[in-house]
Order: C-alpha cells, then sequence, then structure tokens
C-alpha cells in the first residue's frame, strides 16, 4: 500500500471551529517538529506508560523509517506551542489488517494537563483514522495507568484482552491491556 499523503497543517475542523482560537488544536504533524516532539517524548517520559527505559543522549530521531511525521497528531496551544501527540499507526504490514490503525503512544506535556488535551488527542485520533479508511481502532496501555484506560474507556474503547504481568517495572509487574473500538 502507498504512503498516505501529507496534508498541511490544517486544524481538524471539528475541533477548530466549535472552540476559540486560544483553545488547543490539532493539526497533522510536519517533518519541523521533530525536535519539539522528541523533547516532550523525552520529559513526559514515565514507567506508568513506558515499557522502554529512559532515552539517554546521543538520542536517536523521533521520525524513524517506520515512523515519520504522516504517523502523528500533534496538539497546539493557542499561542502556538506544540503541547501533545499522539501516533496512529497500522499495527503490522500485512493486508489483512489493513483496515485498523492503532494508537501507538500518545503525550500531553505537564503544562497542558487537565485542558483536555488528551481527549482532543484521542478525538483527533478517531477522526484521523475514519478519514483513512480504519474501521477499527485499537492500543495497549499498561495495566497500571488507570487515568489513561479511564480516557480511552470515556471515549468507547473497551477492554479486548490482558496479559497478565506482561512487564517488569521498577520491580513491580504490570498487565498490558488491549483496547479497542469500532469506527
Amino acid at each position: 500500500m502507498p504512503p498516505e499523503p501529507h496534508q498541511p497543517p490544517q486544524p481538524y475542523a471539528a475541533y477548530a471551529s466549535d472552540k476559540p482560537r486560544d483553545e488547543p488544536f490539532v493539526r497533522l504533524a510536519l517533518p519541523d517538529d521533530e525536535e519539539v516532539l522528541g523533547r516532550l517524548e523525552r520529559a513526559t517520559w514515565s514507567t506508568l506508560h513506558a515499557v522502554t527505559p529512559r532515552a539517554r543522549q546521543p538520542y536517536t530521531p523521533f521520525f524513524h523509517e517506520s515512523s515519520d511525521a504522516r504517523d502523528h497528531l500533534v496538539a497546539v496551544a493557542g499561542d502556538g506551542r506544540v503541547v501533545g501527540f499522539v501516533r496512529l499507526a497500522r499495527p503490522s504490514p500485512l493486508a489483512s489488517n489493513a483496515h485498523v490503525r492503532q494508537i501507538q503512544g500518545l503525550a500531553v506535556a505537564d503544562e497542558a494537563r487537565g485542558m483536555g488535551v488528551g481527549r482532543l488527542l484521542v478525538r483527533a485520533a478517531v477522526a484521523e483514522a475514519r478519514r483513512r479508511g480504519a474501521l477499527r481502532l485499537s492500543l495497549r496501555v499498561l495495566g497500571h495507568n488507570s487515568p489513561a484506560r479511564k480516557l480511552y474507556e470515556s471515549e468507547g474503547f473497551v477492554v479486548e484482552g490482558v496479559q497478565p504481568r506482561e512487564f517488569l517495572l521498577d520491580g513491580e509487574f504490570v498487565d498490558d491491556v488491549l483496547m479497542g473500538r469500532p469506527l
């Protein structure tokens, strides 16, 4: 399947038109967002949601061969700062599940927490997955990440499976929870 064309950085009309311009909005990521997204990913790293070790210098590029700007939506504050992102990708290269998209990362800057940015990103991911022709959206979330699980559940995701004690983080075993929703 050829790569999906990259669109200009327009806010999603469904989210931007009903909000004053000083409210956060979501747009497709641009290659120029790479540095700020890398910093945001490193600043928000936590074993609450990350299963990989904390990044150390020299940092690997945020965008790479299997995850480029076209796979990301960014939340932008009214002052123009990028305050969050969500990665939306195909879960595999198989044609048999080309109808599925997967949230493979979501981060919100500390200063933007409590402003609805996470919810805005999830809703934008749903809209973008539909735009790309997906019929289903899935994600994986750590069992102890209650805030994320509550957000996803409130946006129509249901638990579809649990891998008990899948990860050992900070000396504790943590479940890996698969969630999904139809589009």
